[in-house]
């Protein structure tokens, strides 16, 4: 594609990357993302994305703005309190990047809606806030075949892996990982627990990074891998994730082959709460 003069000052740190390009940062401008969650880690994710030029992103938030936000969510602003998170951050973005379109869904991700809202999108990034929405969209994207980047924050500890069962036998799952969610109230939410705000960031911008090198095709991902960060300690461990045979969404006898059953128990994970889902991706 040929760039206009703008286009080629904006993305020139890119363009002249050996890895990326012009070819890699027309392939952005030609891709889409859908961002699950506008929060704490859907706001870097959303600010990096739209800086990096790519084309179409989509936002799925039910929630308003408020002012415990604003610590942490720095996709929006105290003048935009009591506003939806997906309008907010539609005009952060066109602030950032006009030529982004921005797609917003003003409503939650439920069994009824995540199998049309992922099938236009290259790459899903999980920045959800509760494990109903994490098991729901994990399963969505291993039977929809999309690549799901998913990224969780609790306290001092940021967690990060990209999923891509649908590729074949060497990729685990999210179900690899965490068979099922935990009982209600076994892992404190955010509001309860707590977060360091600027962990947000880090690990949203984590998996930006995870984002766009899955959709250029460069670079070592995270699938297989579970990346942990710990702030306190300043400390990086990556663990290798094998993939489960007996796992009940890509395993041998998978016994989860569609979202039924999350439509039957839509509170509960089909195998067995609110802020960033922490402790677990």
């Amino acid at each position: 594609m040929d760039f206009t003069e703008d286009q080629l000052h904006r993305y020139a740190r890119h363009i002249v990357l050996a890895e990326i390009g012009g070819v890699g940062q027309a392939k952005l401008m030609q891709s889409r993302v859908l961002v699950v969650g506008a929060g704490g880690l859907g706001a870097p994710l959303l600010l990096y994305l739209a800086a990096a030029g790519v084309g179409t992103i989509g936002i799925v938030d039910d929630d308003v703005v408020d002012l415990s936000n604003l610590q942490r969510q720095v996709i929006h602003a105290t003048g935009r309190i009591g506003q939806p998170k997906v309008e907010s951050a539609q005009r952060a973005i066109a602030d950032v990047n006009p030529e982004v379109a921005l797609v917003p869904y003003h409503q939650r991700l439920d069994a009824a809606n995540a199998m049309s809202l992922i099938a236009e999108y290259d790459v899903i990034a999980d920045g959800s806030d509760n494990f109903e929405t994490r098991f729901l969209l994990a399963d969505a994207c291993h039977l929809a075949g999309k690549t799901l980047v998913s990224a969780a924050i609790l306290r001092f500890e940021g967690q990060l892996s990209t999923f891509k069962s649908h590729l074949g036998d060497e990729y685990p799952c999210y179900r690899c990982l965490y068979r099922a969610a935990p009982p209600p109230g076994l892992i404190p939410s955010c509001s309860e627990g707590g977060v360091l705000g600027a962990l947000a960031g880090v690990m949203g911008s984590l998996q930006t990074t995870e984002v766009l090198k899955e959709l250029l095709g460069i670079g070592d991902g995270l699938a297989g891998s579970l990346l942990i960060y710990d702030a306190l300690d300043t400390n990086f461990r990556k663990i290798h994730l094998k993939r489960d045979a007996g796992c009940p969404l890509c395993g041998e006898a998978p016994a989860i082959t569609d979202l039924s059953a999350h439509i039957a128990t839509p509170a509960a994970d089909p195998l067995a709460d609110k802020e960033e889902a922490g402790g677990g991706l």
